[in-house]
This record gives C-alpha cells, structure tokens and sequence, in this order.
C-alpha cells in the first residue's frame, strides 16, 4: 500500500523539534507534522500536546518531490460535527466590514461625507472659492503624503 494525499494513518512519534513531530508511519515510512498542524489552537509548545512515543492519528496532506511526507494531526481529527462548526458565522469577535464604496461614488478622489450637493447656480463667488480652496488643499495634501512615503524624505543617519 502505497501512501496517498488524504490518506489516514496511525503513526508513533519518534521525535519532537521546536517546529513539529517526526513520525513512524507504516512500511517503514516516516513523516513530519509541522507545529502549526498539530491542534485547532495556537501551539506555543509543541510538548504540551503530544510527547515522544505517542500513537497518534495524523492526516497525509502532502509528499513532496523529495519524498518527503507531510502529516496533520488536527486534520485527521476533523468531522463532519466540527466542519460546520467551524462554516457557522462566530459568536463573538470580529464583525463583518462594510462593503468598500464602488467606482462612481466618491468625488474628487474623496468620499462625500453628508453634504449634498449643491446647484452651482445658487452659489456665490466666495462660497465656489472655498470649496475650491478646500479641496486643493487636500489634494495637495495627499500628494505631499504618497509622495513623502516614495522618496524616502526621512532623515538618514
């Protein structure tokens, strides 16, 4: 029996490194879980999760050109319970975001912020250069900004 992708398999750790766990698999095989495999949480020591000559149930998720086969604990242990545990929207945390503004609904490179527009017709002269004035010197201000960051305007040591 040749070892597949998806394949589940009981193996023994032979040995554990501060990046995952070596373990003996069937025919004589060997493989590596990698730390970030090993459990659904952060694994901050590996050793708290599983110790030298364990059994344990891992997942192949990949061999490499080099023959190299890659294992997960984690994912041999899923089922179908967790699977839409983990697809079902989550209690607490994050919020979704708002939808990004499409094209079209921004003016002058900036979002409209509850102004409504106003008839040009029924504007003064002084009220026209305001707005200009205004939304000069933002534009100016945002070239100042993109173009700061480009050239590296920091003090060198």
């Amino acid at each position: 029996m040749g070892l597949v992708v998806g394949a589940v398999l009981e193996g023994k750790v032979t040995g554990i490194t501060g990046f995952g766990a070596f373990v003996s698999l069937p025919e004589g095989k060997s493989g590596m879980v990698h730390i970030s495999e090993v459990a659904n949480s952060f694994v901050s020591d590996i050793k708290e999760f599983i110790k030298e000559g364990d059994t344990v149930r891992v997942k192949v998720i990949g061999i490499d050109d080099a023959g190299r086969i890659n294992l997960s604990i984690k994912r041999a242990q899923e089922n179908p319970a967790q699977r839409e545990q983990q697809s079902a929207p989550r209690s607490g945390g994050f919020e979704r975001r708002a939808p990004r503004p499409r094209q079209g609904q921004f003016q002058g490179g900036r979002p409209q912020q509850g102004k409504q527009p106003r008839d040009p017709a029924s504007l003064t002269f002084e009220d026209k250069l305001k707005m200009f004035m205004a939304d000069s010197e933002s534009r100016m201000a945002d070239i100042r900004h993109n173009t700061d960051r480009k050239s590296g305007s920091r003090r060198r040591k």
